[in-house]
């Protein structure tokens, strides 16, 4: 059985990047378009989706918001959570990991790295 990801970001182009990447890598993919969309898919399909990559700045929920949310229900608290954002700024960073964050990438991203990254953090 494919491993699930949640893949959630507003912009439309980084979803199917991503989620190309992901596919071709042997992953089903499903994906949320802000931090409210990606919390109600995430509800949906809570005994699938193994893994969440959020952006950080979204309209309606952003990802620190999303992940305080994901990690205040019992059931996600282990649930492995990667921000892919363009934010570098360390205070971000901080914020994200204090919310529960289990890792940061920067856009633009490698393929190789994110991979690398997914299969390091993923049970």
């Amino acid at each position: 059985m494919k491993k699930c990801i949640l893949i959630v970001d507003d912009s439309e182009s980084i979803r199917e990047v991503v989620s190309a990447a992901l596919i071709e890598s042997g992953f089903e993919v499903v994906q949320g378009v802000d931090g409210k969309d990606g919390l109600d898919n995430l509800h949906k399909r809570s005994k699938d989706i193994k893994l969440i990559i959020s952006d950080l700045n979204m309209p309606n929920m952003d990802g620190i918001e999303l992940v305080k949310e994901v990690r205040s229900d019992e059931r996600f608290k282990y649930l492995p959570i990667i921000m892919l954002t363009t934010e570098s700024q360390m205070g971000k960073k901080m914020e994200a990991k204090q919310a529960g964050a289990t890792g940061w990438i920067i856009k633009p991203f490698e393929k190789a790295k994110l991979l690398n990254v997914i299969n390091k953090v993923m049970r």
